[in-house]
């Protein structure tokens, strides 16, 4: 054994190990906030039709307990499932900073086991807004187990707007009275669901209210969190100010009402600044031949009479007028985000694009049963967690470039889709919908700017139209009937990401796929190691955790 003797070693081992607690210092002092949440999923009761449901509940709550977060902040969330099947929790929006791990889907996450927990330790790291988490697996999603995630801005960022007097999460969504094990089986016979039954507002068809104090300004965060329809938002006799959608400070645009889209999220103010009373809040379907509406009550705290008279009428099956009001929505390029430089700091448009996706959606019958996919595949899961079988280097579960890039015009065929992509790449995906129904697309993992979207059939010269100034940033982005949307993406996020309809029956019948974002350098400033707690499955199993 060799020992120090010599002042000189002395010294520059002292002053390193002095280095050595200065920076274990200043990570602990510097550490971001934790947040603890202990949640408990369980099947119980719910009546939002006036008639008894078996519904999804956590913590006995129906939708279930809201998050609330700050920029950065760690959040511990121990699932305990005390369900009868494999369950997962997702969530909408959170980018999962080289952490696809903990996404909560199947591809990348174990399935919690029927009477056992998983502690999902997740940080919103950068990200500010108004997000929403939703079971993953089977159909659950038609029966509860969703709820809202609030981030707020840090102290010491600016917001371009005042503290409002209140902040309010409505979550809206068609609904069905029937059983979603019901609806699952209705799915897996290869058969196509008939129509929701009505429209959810924060668990209720009519009657929530909300209060408000007059002359005060309030925010409310909206998200549909439905199974299949864009919904148009309103509240009689008030106008809304656009102010935030999915993380991005938007221009300050005023709307009376707003389509909000399946799976996206939208931040509005409202200024109490008409007579004391009580007025409807609207939500009703879009694009649909009946049109399904229901109420929640903006009450005045000094409010003298009850709603009354007709329910404020939306728009009904008007694209253009969607269309027109999509286009309108655009970042405001000089407020701060999530960090104190402006959101047009980063000039997207002047970057060079290293790739075209083109994803074309489309229906057909396989083997006698109704499937969806893209690019002609239709997903099919693995018996593993694609992320785990990437990790451990488990051969034959899936294939990268399963999928192609563009449409290949086959007849539709299952598999377990897979697209491959570099990290650091910067890509642009136009989403061509040749059919006649509207769609709304979600990439985990990611914000996109959407710069384009049109009738027709995108081609090269469609680039013409782009808006490459400032076009919203978001994670959820509609394509109109028989129409084309072009988004840019900058892939700074190692990891594997669903790609995936919103329609969930489209979802769960093979419209989805998975991008494996990769970076050949295997360091933890790119991707984050498996977690100690990892659930391991399928052929995973037997492997070990760090």
């Amino acid at each position: 054994m060799k020992f120090i003797n010599k002042p000189s070693q002395l010294s520059a081992l002292y002053n390193f190990c002095s280095i050595l607690l200065l920076w274990e210092f200043v990570f602990v002092a510097a550490e971001d906030p934790y947040r603890f949440f202990d949640w408990t999923i369980t099947y119980g009761d719910i009546y939002p039709l006036g008639v008894k449901q078996e519904g999804i509940l956590i913590n006995g709550q129906f939708p279930g307990p809201e998050i609330y977060s700050v920029t950065n902040d760690n959040l511990i969330i121990n699932v305990h499932n005390n369900l009868t099947e494999p369950f997962l929790l997702s969530w909408n929006g959170l980018q999962q900073r080289r952490n696809s791990y903990q996404d909560g889907v199947y591809g990348t996450t174990c399935p919690i086991p029927p009477g056992k927990n998983f502690t999902y330790t997740l940080q919103v790291k950068d990200q500010i807004g108004s997000f929403f988490y939703f079971p993953s697996l089977a159909f659950h999603k038609a029966a509860g187990g969703f709820g809202a995630i609030k981030i707020l801005s840090r102290p010491r960022i600016p917001v371009p707007f005042p503290d409002p007097a209140g902040d309010f999460s409505l979550l809206i969504g068609d609904w069905y009275q029937i059983n979603h094990k019901k609806l699952q089986s209705v799915l897996d016979f290869g058969h196509r669901l008939p129509l929701p039954q009505a429209i959810l507002i924060n668990g209720r068809p009519n009657g929530t209210t909300f209060t408000v104090e007059q002359g005060k300004t309030y925010r409310l965060r909206i998200s549909n969190v439905g199974l299949q329809n864009t919904l148009n938002f309103r509240i009689e006799g008030h106008n809304m100010k656009l102010v935030e959608v999915e993380g991005t400070h938007t221009i300050q645009t005023t709307y009376s009402s707003l389509d909000v889209h399946v799976g996206q999220s939208y931040s509005v103010l409202i200024t109490a600044d008409q007579a004391p009373k009580d007025y409807y809040i609207a939500v009703s379907t879009r694009f649909t031949d009946k049109i399904i509406t229901s109420t929640a009550i903006l009450h005045y705290s000094n409010s003298q009479q009850s709603v009354s008279g007709l329910i404020p009428g939306g728009p009904t099956d008007q694209i253009d007028w969607s269309i027109k009001q999509a286009r309108s929505i655009r970042t405001n390029l000089t407020a701060s985000g999530p960090r104190p430089n402006p959101q047009g700091s980063y000039h997207y448009g002047l970057i060079n694009i290293s790739r075209t996706i083109t994803l074309q959606s489309s229906a057909e019958q396989v083997n006698r049963k109704q499937r969806y996919a893209v690019n002609s595949v239709s997903f099919i899961p693995a018996d593993t967690p694609l992320k785990l079988a990437d990790y451990f280097k488990i051969g034959g579960v899936f294939q990268v470039g399963s999928i192609p890039d563009s449409p290949s015009h086959k007849p539709m065929y299952l598999d377990t889709s897979v697209m491959g992509a570099d990290f650091r790449a910067f890509v642009e995906i136009v989403f061509q919908n040749h059919e006649s129904i509207i769609q709304s697309w979600h990439i985990d993992g990611y914000s996109f700017w959407v710069v384009g979207m049109d009738g027709g059939v995108w081609t090269p010269e469609s680039r013409n139209q782009y808006n490459l100034r400032d076009a919203v940033s978001r994670c959820t982005t509609q394509v109109y009937p028989k129409s084309w949307t072009a988004i840019y993406m900058s892939l700074d996020n190692v990891g594997m990401w669903n790609v995936r309809s919103e329609f969930w029956a489209r979802q769960y019948l093979g419209q989805q796929f998975y991008l494996r974002v990769y970076s050949p350098v295997g360091s933890i400033r790119d991707e984050y190691p498996l977690p100690k707690n990892a659930l391991l499955c399928g052929k995973a199993a037997g492997n070990t955790s760090r």
